[in-house]
């Protein structure tokens, strides 16, 4: 695997989000507004039925949902690559297409950890109780979610012919799983359709995944977590193995048909 293309094509997705002051207040201004006016609408009457604060519970779940959801939405730029034939001008260079796909993977983990640190910031501002420990557990678990997202992004894009087809696929595809993931509400108790459709939900194991490191040694653990982290982090690496396999071969099988 060669390391320095991975590099290269990271830097150039990190420096494209950098330069792109639109794409950043974008990125962070649907994060904000779930936090502080969902969160905050419900955080007296609903908070006080669950028994934990609810203001934190939903916070937590927009920073997994963001860094999942930025991260595979980020892989639409294989698309623009396409159309200004970037892809074929680093098809012809002697890089392997897991290097190229894995670039890319790595590029847009880069851009959605940027933009978690700031909504981090937010939920502190808030009043959001964030220790050091929590924070840095934010760290490694986002850097997974990412990566897991971003491969999530690779299956779902890498064959299609257009960005106008990812733009609109690519909500249907998301915006179910905002609600089947728990982002916004416990999911504990629902009927049996949704609880299969949830489960087969990629963004679950990463929210839960999230609130489990979260609530780690908290009373409220057994009321918020799903599944043990474990069990989270299993389904992640079988789940980011199979995303990453299947996408780089409808990529790659993409692009030798063009």
């Amino acid at each position: 695997m060669e390391l320095s293309p991975i590099i290269a094509l990271a830097y150039r997705d990190l420096m494209k989000f950098v330069r792109d002051p639109t794409r950043i207040i974008a990125s962070l201004l649907f994060p904000l507004l779930f936090i502080g006016v969902l969160g905050g609408s419900f955080k007296s009457g609903l908070g006080d039925t669950l028994g934990y604060d609810f203001m934190s519970f939903v916070f937590v779940g927009v920073i997994a949902q963001t860094l999942f959801q930025s991260s595979a939405m980020g892989i639409i730029s294989i698309i623009e690559d396409r159309q200004n034939d970037f892809m074929q001008e680093v098809f012809v260079s002697p890089i392997s297409r897991y290097s190229i796909v894995l670039g890319k993977i790595v590029g847009e983990t880069l851009v959605s950890i940027t933009q978690g640190v700031a909504v981090v910031l937010f939920g502190l501002v808030l009043g959001v109780s964030i220790t050091p420990s929590k924070a840095l557990g934010f760290l490694w678990v986002g850097i997974i979610i990412c990566l897991f997202g971003a491969a999530f992004g690779v299956l779902l894009l890498s064959n299609l012919k257009s960005q106008r087809a990812a733009n609109q696929i690519f909500p249907f595809i998301m915006l179910p799983q905002l609600f089947l993931a728990g982002v916004f509400t416990p999911i504990q108790n629902l009927p049996w359709l949704l609880d299969i459709l949830s489960r087969i939900s990629p963004m679950r194991y990463a929210v839960d995944l999230a609130r489990g490191m979260f609530y780690t040694n908290s009373p409220e653990y057994q009321s918020v977590v799903l599944s043990h982290p474990v069990f989270n982090l299993t389904v992640i690496f079988v789940l980011f193995a199979v995303f990453v396999s299947a996408g780089t071969w409808l990529f790659v099988r993409h692009e030798r048909d063009r």
